[in-house]
């Protein structure tokens, strides 16, 4: 909350220097407005760049030492004994008096030491805020200040606002790019580690999936099978179910939306459609476990058809519910995309609406269409909130929409859990299955975007 405080007044403080600064610029342009280089505004964003970034990049590289340089100040302030324990229960200790000084419950250490060394802790890192602060709040003054000076009528300030925003945008991209990289350098090693344990054909191959190990050689029922064609099998149903759902309504609703309704009744019938997708995932979980399972076991009942309380039917009907707007909102831009000419043709040799929609407009933003099918098939098969409520935890193989499965989104989030170490091939198959599942959704994507980039070449 401090930082946030101390960004705000480093924003304000940065306004302050937009305006000042292209004030300047107007009074020494005087009676002459032509005889500056730029416009007044790109003077204001210079002297406000120069209030903002300096201190910004103090306060970033503050904030990625600060905990580094707090904590060994606090190591050296423990007792001897405790600076000679291992690594491994000396971070214990140094988590215990981080968690101290947050709370401030100092009573509840274990130990007086302890409690001495978390209140140390709040005393040096509020030492270290207020000389923060005030370094970068001079410095912000400063380089507003500098900025003021440095502004005359010929200085360049558009092309150095513009390249340091050119900066900021490669920056980001680069950032972006690394990240992806860091994602999946660091699934690629956790999962060549898993299958130099597993046969990577026991994986891909396997119908039996338990992944719990042995702790001991007499130890009975956790044998550790990685077999993952269950959680594949389990993944695909619950995709198809839900795409069968939501695929239709989503392109009915898309259709009728672009080509029938009035404008009127679209401005606000659209938007209220997509409210859906601002849903978070976790209610819809909630409604499928309290709503959407129990009507469908109900009517289950009266049909004298078994359906499991958790089942395959429920999590597929409330996440295709979920992907109605997502295919919706692209087939109706595709669809709207589609010129007028081809429907104006089409009504001119004869053609009624319906004929039209059909014949004309559809086969035109056909691959449009497949293209968000294929990004939505990938949303359906990430999704976890609603399957971990709706779907159960059981590893089955089978077809059956009636019975519980699990996903590999599921399995995941299941084997990752709690305090784990990353040495066992329980752990380092959640690795092996992101992987799997981020090959498969970059697949999608990929033919998705091919699709749609023919889309655009053939009917811009």
């Amino acid at each position: 909350m401090q930082v946030l405080v101390l960004l705000l007044v480093l924003l304000i403080l940065s306004i302050v220097g937009f305006r000042l600064g292209r004030g300047r610029a107007v009074r020494v342009a005087g009676s002459k407005p032509g005889t500056l280089h730029s416009l007044p505004d790109y003077y204001g964003y210079y002297v406000a760049l120069w209030c903002g970034l300096p201190a910004l990049a103090l306060i970033v590289l503050w904030l990625s030492l600060d905990g580094t340089l707090l904590q060994m100040l606090v190591e050296r302030a423990l007792p001897v004994q405790t600076q000679a324990l291992p690594a491994s229960q000396l971070a214990l200790v140094m988590n215990e008096v981080r968690n101290l000084a947050q709370s401030g419950m100092f009573s509840q250490a274990s130990s007086p030491a302890i409690a001495k060394a978390a209140i140390q802790f709040n005393n040096l890192h509020a030492i270290s805020f207020a000389a923060m602060a005030a370094l970068a709040l001079s410095l912000c003054v400063a380089g507003g200040l500098l900025g003021l000076r440095i502004i005359h009528p010929k200085l360049r300030a558009r092309n150095q606002v513009e390249t340091v925003v050119k900066l900021f945008l490669i920056a980001s991209s680069t950032a972006a790019i690394f990240t992806t990289i860091g994602i999946v350098l660091s699934l690629l090693f956790e999962s060549l580690r898993f299958f130099s344990m597993i046969p990577i054909t026991n994986f891909l191959f396997g119908l039996d999936w338990s992944p719990q190990m042995a702790m001991r050689a007499d130890q009975v029922g956790a044998s550790g099978a990685f077999g993952a064609v269950p959680l594949f099998t389990g993944t695909l149903l619950i995709s198809v179910i839900a795409m069968l759902v939501a695929t239709p309504i989503g392109l009915m609703s898309a259709i009728y939306m672009a080509e029938y309704a009035h404008p009127k009744f679209r401005a606000v019938a659209k938007p209220l459609l997509e409210v859906l997708a601002g849903i978070p995932t976790v209610v819809y979980g909630f409604f499928a476990v309290l709503t959407v399972a129990p009507f469908l076991r109900e009517l289950g009942d009266i049909l004298h058809i078994d359906i499991a309380s958790e089942s395959a039917l429920a999590t597929g009907v409330v996440m295709g519910i979920m992907i109605i707007p997502f295919i919706s909102s692209l087939s109706d831009d595709v669809l709207t995309a589609v010129p007028d000419s081809l429907r104006q043709g089409a009504y001119g040799l004869g053609a009624t609406r319906s004929e039209t929609i059909k014949q004309v407009v559809m086969p035109a933003a056909l691959p449009g269409i497949v293209g968000g099918l294929l990004l939505a098939v990938s949303r359906a098969i990430g999704e976890t909130m609603i399957v971990v409520m709706a779907a159960g935890l059981s590893a089955r193989l089978t077809a059956n929409p009636f019975e519980a499965v699990t996903t590999v989104t599921v399995q995941i989030v299941t084997l990752l859990v709690g305090d784990q170490e990353f040495d066992s091939p329980k752990t380092l198959s959640a690795f092996a299955l992101g992987l799997v599942l981020f090959v498969v959704t970059l697949i999608l994507n990929v033919v998705a975007l091919h699709v749609v980039r023919k889309y655009r070449e053939k009917y811009d």
